[in-house]
């Protein structure tokens, strides 16, 4: 039976549904009536940026370049092997900065802390690091690894990719080359400074952080486990395909083809047979 207008108005549907409309005070969230489905908000994720991508501290933004690759390691386990003459990273840290002024001077600079006081080991069947024991790493105070550009105005630096592929890690604690020097089983993250030029010192002759003048950012994807050889065959998989360095690795047929090569143009000769009785020695059988 179809109902007017006037009788629609005073209904147990249009009652519900005034309800389910009602006012809320400023700031709550209202609350939707019975079998209202709420709104869908957009996702949080998708309007920020991706975690560890960029640090930010007084103004001042850092974003880590090659942070996909970083988080692929991360992911796995990042490992990173020291050697006593000093082997380099990979990946590299490089950094793209912002919100410098541009005419005030400034050092960029990166070193390479311990993230816990733990010492590890790798399980092979697990595939996983585990924690061996504490360790104590105020004998080792973390050098400081000044940018080679350093000083430069702010608008140069900010017009460049800042890269650290120079930088060295060892195992050496007598090290006189300055490399970073790290104990081998353990973590460790690296960290980009940003140094005002400061007519007080000269930076370029110091091996620690000035008190003032510093602003410091860190990636959580860039932290790793050192080690003498790679523990874990996905790092070792990974470095490979990406690692330019590591080609030969990549492609061993070829480059096996190239030394057959040279060895076919020198001309063949067959080994000596020496006859050790003309010496006066007998032949053992």
């Amino acid at each position: 039976m179809a109902l007017s207008s006037r009788a629609h108005a005073f209904s147990v549907e249009a009652l519900v549904g005034r309800s389910a409309k009602r006012k809320v005070p400023e700031g709550r969230d209202e609350e939707p009536g019975p079998g209202c489905r709420p709104a869908r908000r957009a996702p949080e994720a998708e309007k920020r940026p991706k975690a560890g991508a960029e640090s930010r501290a007084g103004g001042v933004q850092v974003e880590l370049q090659g942070s996909e690759l970083w988080r692929r390691f991360h992911d796995i386990g990042t490992e990173m092997i020291i050697t006593k003459a000093g082997r380099r990273m990979f990946p590299s840290v490089r950094v793209k900065v912002k919100g410098l002024e541009p005419l005030q001077q400034y050092y960029i600079a990166i070193d390479v802390v311990p993230v816990d006081s733990k010492r590890y080991r790798y399980v092979y069947h697990s595939s996983q690091w585990m924690v061996a024991g504490n360790t104590d790493h105020s004998c080792i105070t973390p050098r400081l690894y000044i940018h080679p550009d350093s000083p430069c105005s702010g608008e140069t630096w900010m017009r460049q990719i800042i890269s650290f592929d120079r930088v060295k890690l060892t195992n050496n604690e007598m090290d006189d080359k300055g490399h970073i020097i790290l104990q081998s089983m353990h973590k460790y993250k690296p960290r980009v400074h940003v140094i005002a030029q400061d007519s007080r010192f000269d930076l370029a002759q110091i091996q620690s952080l000035p008190a003032e003048g510093v602003q410091t950012f860190s990636f959580q994807e860039t932290e790793f486990t050192t080690v003498t050889a790679y523990q874990n065959q996905q790092i070792t998989k990974l470095k490979i395909d990406r690692n330019p360095f590591a080609k030969g690795f990549r492609d061993p047929g070829r480059n096996r083809g190239v030394l057959d090569g040279l060895l076919e143009t020198y001309p063949w000769r067959a080994p000596l047979a020496l006859d050790f009785k003309a010496f006066g020695a007998d032949s053992q059988g």
